[in-house]
């Protein structure tokens, strides 16, 4: 673990304290710095009259590059150190990619604010072939998610779906040098590094269904302390925090962690919007017994409706 901006003396919060320095936690890598930095930059925009610090945390998940996240205890390692410091005062608050976050978070903490959500689709990224209907036979697909191998496999057997671990870049460059035919990256985040433009393909929802909160970010504090939640909801999305209080209803009613193949995914329906619809999907952690379905309902008023229209369509997959 290591600090870019050393221990906060204070929180902050409206009035005596709104001078004192605020210190936001986030990991290390380029997407997670990126995209944090982006939020950092409209939080101060807001006109904060108070000082923000940068706290770098490199996680478990960070540190484990050579094997499956699935061997190793799942997505929580993203996050878990990250954690730690918003309980133990280093930090006031953290930006965590949504879909790296499990479904149950620790007592005294809160998922005060979801901004507006980028993309939550999955692309291709081909650079030879281009899509993947142009992929020929046997063609090699690298990816790390479960849930994407199963989506792949169901819309073309044909391929041969092979881990991939490591950063964006890594990941890239193992495809420009031919050691993978095409790899399958989050939309969301190529769009946050300013790489869009490698992306060949947007895959339908059709064919990969997003994770849990797939292009959402998720912004994390004390419950407690009410200075930082008041100043963090100035951005929350209500919209975009609806669709994934359902989509993570899923997760949670199929207690599914970086084991558990599935994917969830609500948004706006109906004439007018005024309905959501969410789809959702588990399988046995072989990418066997896949069980699919969806529901539509009237567009939720609060987060706590939403959640429950995920849950019980997460407890009709099980």
């Amino acid at each position: 673990m290591a600090s870019g901006a050393g221990q906060r003396e204070a929180s902050f919060s409206p009035g005596a304290q709104a001078n004192a320095p605020l210190t936001y936690a986030t990991r290390r890598s380029a997407l997670a710095l990126a995209q944090c930095r982006a939020f950092v930059a409209r939080l101060e925009s807001l006109g904060l009259g108070a000082p923000l610090r940068e706290l770098q945390v490199v996680t478990t998940g960070d540190r484990i590059q050579d094997r499956p996240l699935a061997d190793v205890g799942g997505k929580g390692l993203f996050v878990k150190e990250i954690e730690e410091a918003l309980l133990d005062g280093r930090a006031d608050f953290a930006v965590h990619s949504m879909k790296d976050v499990p479904g149950a978070i620790p007592e005294g903490l809160v998922i005060a604010c979801v901004p507006i959500r980028e993309d939550p689709r999955d692309v291709l990224v081909a650079p030879r072939y281009g899509t993947l209907e142009s992929l020929p036979a046997g063609a090699r697909v690298g990816t790390s998610s479960l849930r994407r191998a199963i989506g792949l496999r169901r819309k073309r057997p044909d391929l041969v779906i092979e881990a991939l671990r490591g950063n964006v870049d890594t990941r890239l460059r193992k495809v420009d040098a031919g050691e993978f035919d095409a790899i399958v990256l989050a939309a969301a985040g190529l769009r946050r590094l300013g790489l869009a433009s490698r992306a060949t393909e947007h895959l339908d929802v059709d064919v990969c269904l997003p994770a849990p909160g797939q292009g959402a970010l998720g912004i994390e504090c004390r419950e407690a302390d009410a200075g930082t939640r008041a100043l963090l909801a100035q951005l929350h999305d209500a919209d975009a925090a609806r669709c994934v209080a359902a989509e993570r209803g899923v997760l949670i009613s199929l207690e599914g962690d970086c084991k558990t193949p599935l994917g969830a995914y609500a948004e706006r329906a109906g004439e007018g919007g005024r309905a959501m619809r969410l789809r959702g999907f588990v399988a046995d952690t072989d990418g066997t017994g896949v069980r699919a379905g969806e529901t539509t309902a009237a567009w939720p008023e609060a987060e706590a409706t939403a959640h429950a229209i995920g849950l019980a369509l997460g407890r009709s997959l099980r």
